[in-house]
């Protein structure tokens, strides 16, 4: 396998981890929600934090091995 396959191999495990991230913590205690008449807007700070340690994590081990 080449070095690009392997490069597709990782970002398609990546964005599956953060598909099931996303869905078990979607909504946290630290996201904000604003809903105004029929406009709403959502802003995922917790999760974000919570998925950018992740991905950290996943990278680090990554290049480690």
């Amino acid at each position: 396998m080449t070095g690009f396959g392997k490069i597709f191999i990782v970002i398609g495990i990546v964005f599956i981890l953060i598909g099931i991230l996303w869905s078990i913590f979607g909504k946290l205690p630290g996201d904000l929600s604003f809903k105004k008449g029929n406009v709403t807007f959502y802003f995922p700070i917790m999760t974000s934090i919570i998925v950018s340690i992740v991905l950290s994590l996943i990278f680090y081990f990554i290049r480690k091995f």
